[in-house]
């Protein structure tokens, strides 16, 4: 099993699961050309996608997913407040999901699990191959124990460190849009990612990568900082998914 980002932030977002040769991507936030030519540094091409799974409507994630979906004939899941929520869907062939309800692609098996966050019905994924387990947190504004439960034991993590705190409270967002992402329905600071890396640290856990750093209120050296002190290694050792490049694959 093994995954990789075709970038993670603001602007776009988009990662690559693959198990025993199904692939699907979760989200996308880039034009067309953008995603052909994002994957293409992973060595995919579209017809390699087994179809597209979506977290929520927000643009930065499913902004290019009709466009895609349509011109490369891939089907979509997502959840029914997702879907009445979505702009560009006609001509998709759309699966809408259960938030709680997990289902397999070929040798894939796709746990969605619902999140807080400025929604209508949001979720994150869990993703395994039978013997491994990716989690994935990105778009929560806190943590929940629901989401400890579902996120306990995975082998790899990629996690939202949105947000310094300092650095948004002293940063250019109007007080209006700071409420919001620092509220409880808007993005994890890395303080509160920290914490519930500690919750779920283990032996087994081989990867952590900080996700969905905010360009204007983070730095990827504090959010490597914040999750490397859990972990007790190098502040190196916590990947980070950029924006302009995501990360390139990681096997577990």
């Amino acid at each position: 099993m093994r995954f990789a980002s075709l970038g993670s932030g603001s602007e776009g977002n988009g990662l690559v699961v693959e198990a025993a040769g199904t692939r699907v991507l979760m989200d996308c936030g880039f034009g067309l050309a953008d995603t052909v030519a994002r994957l293409a540094r992973l060595k995919l091409q579209p017809g390699d996608l087994a179809g597209i799974v979506v977290t929520h409507e927000h643009s930065d994630h499913i902004g290019g997913v009709g466009r895609f979906a349509r011109k490369h004939g891939l089907p979509v899941w997502l959840t029914a407040g997702t879907l009445g929520m979505a702009q560009d869907m006609d001509g998709v062939d759309v699966q809408v999901i259960d938030s709680h309800s997990a289902f397999a692609l070929d040798g894939l098996e796709i746990q969605p699990y619902p999140v807080p966050h400025d929604a209508r019905e949001p979720v994150q994924y869990v993703f395994s191959d039978g013997a491994k387990r990716l989690g994935v947190l990105t778009d929560a504004g806190c943590c929940t124990p629901h989401i400890e439960a579902m996120l306990a034991g995975v082998e790899a993590l990629v996690l939202e460190c949105n947000h310094d705190a300092a650095m948004l409270e002293n940063g250019p967002y109007p007080a209006s849009l700071k409420r919001r992402v620092g509220g409880r329905f808007g993005h994890l600071e890395n303080g509160q990612a920290a914490a519930l890396l500690d919750k779920l640290k283990h032996d087994k856990l081989q990867c952590v990568m900080a996700a969905h750093v905010s360009r204007k209120n983070n730095t990827a050296e504090l959010a490597q900082r914040a999750l490397a002190r859990v972990l007790n290694c190098a502040d190196d050792d916590v990947r980070v998914a950029c924006q302009t490049a995501g990360f390139d694959w990681i096997r577990i």
